[in-house]
């Protein structure tokens, strides 16, 4: 038994690798046989597909009556893109924001954000709120195929990869996309089931799996295909997959899993307390940080993977009724919560200067 675990673990890892390696070169030359951005392929198609983890969790939950995992599962899953995996890739590499990002994609992110917030605030969405979330969803992935494909050839590089627009190139890079999710979605199973079954031989609790392997697990694909793409240069895809998984799990996931629940999803009071805000503050952080430089720096990246350590701890604490959480709770409240806002405001203050000096140019 528990080699089998070690194997599935093992071929889990295999999978991921090999699934975010075709997911990559595929999109990537199907962005260049399109005639649209890396960025907008990152932002749509491997968003949409490395997000179906979370399609099928929350889908399954809002069906079968556990419509507050549902919510949670995007909740939890949206915080650890932004602080786990953008503070990942960019710890191993500074990460080149585009001005489309911070011009479009972000103030999208952000506002699909504030929006759920506003559906949540009598702690249920319904149909209807469901029905004008994926309704937004569907509007903003036609204008970025149509405003991507508009641009003209004048305005791209000439060191830009050429391929040829063929029904054979089309059909190959869509096999390579569609064999690469597959294999995201089946090593990402793999390895969070071969996780449980050893977290719970070596004693550890279901709550503690649910708060760390399960809500990580699903996210599995986008840590892959970032870091990878993060590491063959193809860095629009890696923070387009971030910023777009989190708009499709808000606008797509929510809103076919509100549609399909009879009641509609209901939040619970701790994710509307607490959650929901920190999800809201970790998007809008992201504004001010890609705006001052237009990229995302090492030490950014390390400040978000800090963040989620410390968010992450809280969370086990608080569920396991620790005996340091108080403890806990006042240092992160009065120590680490100031030096954040305080970082965060120097940031917005160059950010704010870069806007400046840009518009008197």
């Amino acid at each position: 038994m528990n080699v089998m675990i070690f194997l599935y673990l093992i071929g889990g890892l295999v999978a991921l690798v090999i699934g975010g390696e075709f997911l990559i070169r595929g999109a990537s030359k199907l962005a260049a046989a399109m005639g649209v951005s890396s960025l907008v392929i990152g932002l749509t198609i491997v968003a949409f597909g490395t997000s179906a983890p979370e399609l099928v969790v929350s889908l399954k939950a809002s069906m079968s009556g556990q419509a507050d995992l549902a919510v949670a599962n995007v909740v939890g899953s949206n915080i650890f893109n932004i602080l786990f995996i953008l503070g990942a890739c960019a710890a191993f590499a500074p990460l080149i924001v585009s001005s489309q990002l911070v011009r479009l994609d972000v103030p999208i992110m952000v506002g699909a954000s504030l929006l759920m917030l506003f559906f949540s605030l009598d702690q249920n969405i319904s149909f209807f709120e469901g029905a004008g979330l994926f309704s937004i969803l569907v509007i903003y992935t036609i204008f970025l195929i149509y405003k991507s494909r508009k641009e003209t050839n004048a305005n791209k590089n000439v060191e830009d990869e050429v391929v040829p627009m063929t029904l054979q190139v089309v059909l190959l890079n869509l096999f390579f996309i569609g064999a690469g999710l597959g294999l995201l979605i089946l090593g990402g199973g793999w390895f969070v089931n071969a996780a449980i079954d050893l977290a719970k031989a070596l004693g550890v609790s279901d709550t503690v799996i649910g708060l760390t392997i399960v809500s990580i697990g699903t996210s599995l694909p986008e840590v892959v295909t970032s870091l990878l793409a993060t590491l063959k240069g193809e860095r629009d895809i890696a923070i387009g997959n971030v910023v777009g998984s989190n708009v499709y799990n808000i606008l797509a996931i929510l809103g076919l899993s509100s549609m399909l629940t009879p009641s509609g999803l209901n939040v619970a009071n701790d994710l509307f307390v607490f959650d929901l805000p920190f999800m809201i503050g970790a998007s809008v952080a992201c504004l001010p940080i890609f705006i001052a430089g237009f990229r995302i720096n090492r030490w950014e990246g390390y400040m978000f993977l800090g963040t989620y350590v410390l968010y992450t701890v809280f969370l086990i604490l608080n569920a396991t009724d620790h005996a340091y959480f108080e403890n806990y709770k006042s240092g992160i409240t009065y120590i680490v919560a100031p030096i954040l806002l305080l970082t965060l405001s120097v940031i917005t203050f160059q950010a704010f200067k870069t806007v400046k000096m840009s518009r008197g140019r």
